[in-house]
C-alpha cells in the first residue's frame, strides 16, 4: 500500500520492497531479545550499578525509576513514528523528515558513533570479565604474563576475539543472532534473578523507603550526573526499530521495543534495591567495574559465585553482536540515500544482511579500542565512556521526540489521547533529556580549568560528546556539498517533506 504525499505523488509506506531489500524474517519474540541484549541488563547492572552509586549514593532505585519516565516517554515517539514509517534509518529518516535533513543527518551519524564507541568500550569490559573468570579458574598468568581484570591491554585484545565471533554470526542474519542470543539471556537473567532474590533476604544492610526518593538525592549536579547515566542503562531498546524492515510487522518491532523497557525497569530496579541490601554504599562505589562479581562473592562460596560473572560475560558477548546489528542498519540506510557511499549498502548474496557495513563497523570499533588504550584501566574507561555516550544519547533521544511531536501535532485536535501518546510524552521526555544533558555538560566545563587525557577531567570529557558532534557536521556538509545527496533537497521523496504535508493516514 502507498500513501500519497501532496505534490509528491505516490510515496511507499517501507523502503523494503525490491530486489535489494533485506529479508523479513523475525517476530515480536526476537525483537525482544535483541531489544533485551542491546540493553545489556546484567552488563548495565554489573559495571553500571557501582559507577551511579558513588554519584547518588543509597538511591540507586529512585534514579532508574526518575530516568525511565522520561525514556518511556521517548519509547512513545519511537513506536508510533516506526508504526508508520518502518525504516532502516528509524531516527535518521524520521528527523530528516519532520525537523530538518541536516538534524537527521546528525541524529543517524552521532547514532552509529556512540554504538561504535560502546563496542570499543564493551570489547574491553568482555575480556575483562573472561580474565576475571580465568582468575577463578586458578588461571592467573600466562607465559611471562600476569593477567590482570583492570589492564585495559589485556582485556581489550580478549574482547577484540570475542568481537570478530559475534560479528560472524551477525552477518548471517537476524534469526540466527536472535536464537543465540535468546539462550543467552535465559541463563544471565536465570542466574540474576536467582542472585538478587537470594540477597534482598541475606542482605544485612538495613532496607530503607528513601532509597526510592528521588528528592532525597545528594544534589542537582548528582541528580544530573545519575540520570545520564541511568539513561545510558537503558539506551539500546531502540536498536528494535533500525530492524523494522526485516520483522514480519512492524506493530512488533514497537511491542519488543516497549516490553524490553519495561523488563528492564523491573531488573534495575530488583538488582539496584538487592545490591543496597548486600553491599554497603562505599564498598559498591569502590568496586565500581566488577561490583557484580564482588557482590556474588559476598553471597555464595565458589564455584557458584562465578556464575553472575559468567552471565555477565555473555550479557557483554550478546551486546556486542546485538550493537553491530542496527548500527550496520543505519550505516545501510544512510549509503541508500547517498549521504554515506554505497559501500554500506552491499547485501550478503544469501543471508540478505548489510555484511560490508557490519565489517566495516566492527573494524571501526577494534581500531577505537585500540586507540582507548590511553586510558590505563578498565575503570577509567568505562567512566569517560559512559558520560560521553550519556550526554550524545539524551540528544538524539530528543531530536526524535521532537520529530514525532511536530510530525503528529495534528493529534491533538484529532485524538487527544493519541495526542498524548505521539505527541506531549516525547515532548516532556525531550525536555528533561536535553535540560539534563544540558546540565550535565555544564558542570564539566565548569568543574576544571585545563584540559587533560585523563577520565575524571571535565573538558576531556566534554571534549568527546563534542567531537562526536562536530564531526557529524563535517560528515553532513561533506554529504550536502561533495556528494550532493538528494537526502537534503528532499528530491528522493522520502525527506525533506513538511509536517503540514503528511497524510491524513499517518494520524
Amino acid at each position: 500500500m502507498a500513501t500519497t504525499v501532496k505534490d509528491r505523488g505516490p510515496v511507499p509506506d517501507g523502503p523494503s520492497a525490491g530486489p535489494d531489500a533485506m529479508r523479513k524474517s523475525v517476530g515480536v519474540g526476537a525483537v525482544v531479545v535483541i531489544a533485551a541484549s542491546s540493553t545489556a541488563a546484567t552488563t548495565s547492572i554489573g559495571i553500571g550499578l557501582g559507577l551511579m552509586a558513588g554519584v547518588v549514593g543509597l538511591h540507586l532505585p529512585a534514579i532508574m525509576l526518575l530516568a525511565f519516565l522520561p525514556v518511556l516517554g521517548i519509547a512513545c515517539g519511537y513506536g508510533r513514528l516506526n508504526r508508520v514509517e518502518p525504516d532502516a534509518g528509524s531516527s535518521y529518516r524520521w528527523v530528516g523528515r519532520a525537523l530538518n535533513p541536516w538534524l537527521g543527518f546528525l541524529t543517524g551519524w552521532v547514532n552509529i558513533v556512540t554504538t561504535v564507541v560502546f563496542m570499543a568500550y564493551t570489547t574491553t569490559v568482555t575480556g575483562s570479565a573472561i580474565i576475571q573468570l580465568a582468575g577463578q579458574a586458578g588461571l592467573r598468568a600466562l607465559p611471562g604474563v600476569r593477567l590482570d581484570p583492570d589492564s585495559s591491554l589485556q582485556c581489550t585484545l580478549v574482547g577484540m576475539l570475542v568481537l570478530l565471533t559475534a560479528t560472524v554470526v551477525a552477518v548471517r542474519g537476524l534469526d540466527l543472532a536472535a536464537r543465540l542470543q535468546k539462550y543467552l539471556l535465559v541463563f544471565e537473567y536465570a542466574v540474576l534473578l536467582a542472585f538478587c532474590g537470594y540477597g534482598l533476604f541475606a542482605g544485612d544492610q538495613p532496607f530503607s523507603l528513601s532509597w526510592y526518593d528521588p528528592f532525597e538525592i545528594p544534589s542537582t549536579a548528582a541528580l544530573a550526573q545519575g540520570m545520564v547515566l541511568a539513561v545510558f542503562c537503558y539506551w539500546g531498546f531502540e536498536s528494535v526499530f533500525s530492524v523494522g524492515e526485516e520483522v514480519h510487522d512492524p506493530k512488533d518491532a514497537t511491542r519488543g521495543g516497549f516490553r524490553s523497557l519495561l523488563l528492564m525497569l523491573g531488573l534495575f530496579l530488583f538488582a539496584g534495591t538487592a545490591f543496597q541490601r548486600v553491599l554497603p554504599i562505599g564498598e559498591l562505589a569502590d568496586n565500581g567495574a566488577t561490583g557484580l562479581a564482588y557482590f556474588a562473592e559476598k553471597l555464595a562460596e565458589r564455584p557458584l559465585a562465578a556464575l553472575p560473572l559468567v552471565a555477565l560475560t555473555f550479557s557483554a558477548a550478546a551486546s556486542l553482536q546485538a550493537a553491530v546489528i542496527p548500527t550496520a542498519r543505519g550505516a545501510f540506510a544512510m549509503g541508500r540515500d547517498g549521504t554515506l557511499g554505497k559501500v554500506w549498502t552491499r547485501l550478503h548474496p544469501r543471508h540478505r544482511t548489510p555484511a560490508v557495513g557490519t565489517w566495516l563497523i566492527t573494524g571501526i570499533a577494534l581500531a577505537l579500542a585500540g586507540l582507548a588504550l590511553a586510558i590505563p584501566t578498565v575503570t577509567e574507561l568505562i567512566t569517560a565512556t559512559v558520560n560521553a555516550i550519556g550526554i550524545v544519547v539524551a540528544l538524539y533521544y530528543a531530536l526524535v521526540a521532537i520529530a514525532s511531536a511536530v510530525r503528529f501535532r495534528r493529534l491533538l485536535r484529532e485524538s487527544p489521547l493519541e495526542g498524548l501518546r505521539a505527541v506531549v510524552a516525547p515532548l516532556l521526555g525531550a525536555i528533561v533529556l536535553l535540560l539534563v544533558g544540558g546540565y550535565l555538560a555544564w558542570t564539566f566545563y565548569d568543574g576544571t580549568d585545563h584540559f587533560e587525557l585523563a577520565a575524571d577531567n571535565g573538558w576531556f570529557e566534554l571534549a568527546v560528546p563534542v567531537l562526536m558532534i562536530g564531526s557529524g557536521l563535517l560528515a553532513a556538509a561533506w554529504s550536502r556539498w561533495v556528494r550532493r545527496s538528494p537526502y537534503f533537497t528532499g528530491d528522493t521523496g522520502r525527506v525533506g517533506v513538511p509536517a503540514e504535508a503528511e497524510p491524513a493516514a499517518t494520524s
